[in-house]
């Protein structure tokens, strides 16, 4: 078994860092193989994950991943399912802006034993979806309702009763292909009040943008779709944050 902080670390070292989010159902092979072959140095964490996928598809995905990248890869998983021997660390998420309790508990007590046979980091992630604008995937799959976007005492309180719950890390989440990222403001509340790593993901589509949302005080930018769309810009925002 590895050091179960072994990856956690990454979230505590004071650096900023650029997270790739790969979903196995879109998953371009020879694409994100040419992207990361290029761009090993700005990448520092990949996660790998979905809300429709099985094992299967996200082991063979993370085995060709591993194969030129030089970074942990991660699941990020939307089920049970998702749990596979070959990643690094997987992220124990609670979808905790939700009511819905079998993305609260009842996928983690399935997973629970495989993650502790396999002997893979597990880190206990309080996972929040903010609304972004658009309904995403995982608000339909879950049946559950983002936190209102101009409500960051909302996901303050939130953030609050997972870090109290002894989760380590937070993820503010907008979704994929948001029209707006999480806010500035709601980062900087949720970052003062629990002094714990925040992860902000979705609608970040420059490095414009990044700066300000770790400047606010995000610890990592999560970018999905991005590397193929404009490979150059995430080699920027990798550039601006980790500058700052």
């Amino acid at each position: 078994m590895q050091n179960q902080n072994q990856i956690y670390n990454n979230f505590t070292s004071g650096r900023k860092l650029l997270i790739v989010l790969i979903d196995p159902d879109k998953f371009d092979s020879p694409k994100a193989m040419l992207f990361f072959s290029k761009n090993k140095e700005h990448i520092d964490l990949i996660f790998v994950g979905g809300s429709l996928l099985e094992a299967n598809r996200t082991e063979n995905v993370v085995e060709e991943l591993k194969s030129v990248a030089i970074c942990p890869v991660v699941i990020f998983p939307g089920s049970s399912m998702q749990v596979v021997s070959n990643a690094d660390a997987i992220l124990f998420l609670s979808l905790i802006s939700g009511r819905n309790a079998e993305f609260l508990i009842g996928h983690h007590v399935q997973a629970a034993p495989l993650i502790y046979n396999l002997g893979i980091e597990a880190i206990p992630t309080s996972y929040i979806l903010v609304d972004g604008g658009k309904t995403t995937t995982v608000q339909y799959i879950t049946q559950t309702l983002p936190v209102p976007a101009d409500k960051p005492e909302i996901a303050a309180a939130t953030a609050l009763a997972g870090k109290y719950s002894g989760h380590k890390l937070v993820y503010l989440e907008a979704g994929s292909g948001a029209i707006n990222h999480v806010s500035e403001t709601m980062v900087a509340e949720v970052s003062q009040k629990t002094q714990l790593p925040v992860i902000a993901g979705g609608g970040i589509r420059n490095a414009e943008m990044a700066e300000k949302i770790v400047k606010a005080g995000a610890t990592a930018i999560v970018v999905g779709t991005l590397y193929e769309t404009n490979p150059d810009e995430i080699v920027r925002i990798a550039e601006k944050i980790h500058s700052l």
